[in-house]
């Protein structure tokens, strides 16, 4: 008996030391809040991953900037800062979001302090109401918010709840995003449109490379049209679950989609996989060389040239729920490790 009782006692102690030294190898996620500022940072072991902010100067809550392991931006700077080389078009793709171009008529996706005041009438907003929770920890950290979704005469359409899971290993990120969305009113139509849904705008090395004439900020933040575009930098390129890359990869069809470049050295790469329990799963990828990257399962029609049609709607009380794994690496991912990545986020 007392041997047993020493056999037990040693092995709780291995184990809790195991678990222990497992903790101790995983990086720490802090998430720290500052209402004044109206953010939430997330650090990893110390150093900004990205932040959940909700300025009154854009039109939805997001997640930027979004940082490599090494520490480079991976979302485009424009048009919350000034940085040479970016692009200024799209002023309303503002690191990564969750929204729609079409909501009851009301353009959600647009939507940016770019729109001119004689037309905001045809464009929602998103508002940031509440955090809700904050949970630090070795390896994982948890952030949940509470959003509305408002017409331009400021009826509430929809009640927003997002839980955002952070995961991290030494060269991986992972932001698990579940958005639930409930009619507050009569009916919230989610017309089929292009314009949607879970995305982010990337940093112009992640773009793929291009010859066209574009406008691009200076040093000293102005706006300069350029003739011939400078790809010394820009290395970007697709690769969908099926194979397809470059920008064959828009209007196709799958599971999950990477953006694989270099940024001063580093190799990263982002990846969106979407989920199986997800409306219109596997996505719709609305996917540009020019920065946009979204998942759509909403907007059919465009993507199919009107073979297929999507109008999703939802009445008085009824929900739905949209989940996403956002990946950030600081190497090029094999299709063998996105799929584990995918297949562990389907079971959860």
């Amino acid at each position: 008996m007392k041997n047993r009782k020493i056999f037990r006692v040693l092995f709780v102690t291995m184990v809790s030391l195991l678990l222990l030294t497992q903790c101790a190898n995983k990086p720490k996620i802090d998430l720290k809040q500052n209402i004044g500022e109206k953010k939430v940072d997330v650090f990893i072991d110390g150093k900004l991953f990205t932040s959940y902010i909700y300025p009154n100067t854009i039109k939805k809550p997001v997640l930027w900037p979004l940082m490599s392991p090494a520490g480079n931006m991976l979302t485009r700077s424009f048009p919350l800062a000034n940085k040479p080389g970016d692009r200024t078009d799209h002023p309303h793709h503002v690191g990564v979001w969750l929204n729609y171009g079409n909501v009851n008529g009301f353009d959600f996706w647009n939507n940016s302090e770019a729109i001119a005041p004689e037309k905001r009438d045809g464009y929602g907003t998103i508002y940031h109401q509440s955090v809700d929770k904050i949970k630090s920890g070795n390896g994982k950290a948890t952030l949940i918010t509470s959003s509305v979704w408002k017409s331009p005469d400021g009826e509430t359409m929809l009640k927003e709840h997002t839980e955002f899971d952070f995961s991290a290993t030494k060269k991986l990120r992972i932001i698990d995003r579940t958005t639930t969305l409930k009619a507050v009113i009569d009916e919230v139509k989610f017309t089929d449109n292009k314009e949607g849904m879970f995305g982010l705008r990337v940093a112009r090395e992640l773009e793929l490379p291009s010859d066209k004439p574009q406008k691009l900020m200076d040093s000293h933040g102005v706006v300069t049209k350029v003739e011939k575009m400078d790809n010394t930098l820009v290395k970007g390129n697709y690769r969908s679950a099926d194979g397809v890359e470059g920008i064959k990869v828009w209007g196709t069809r799958g599971r999950w989609m990477e953006l694989f470049s270099e940024i001063k050295g580093e190799p990263v790469a982002i990846v969106i996989i979407d989920n199986p329990k997800n409306v219109g799963y596997p996505t719709y990828w609305h996917a540009r060389g020019y920065g946009l990257f979204a998942a759509n399962p909403l907007g059919q029609k465009i993507f199919t040239k009107g073979k297929k049609e999507l109008n999703f709607r939802l009445k008085k009380g009824e929900s739905v729920t949209f989940k996403y794994r956002l990946v950030v690496a600081g190497k090029k991912l094999t299709d063998a490790e996105i799929n584990k990545l995918a297949d562990e986020y389907a079971k959860m």
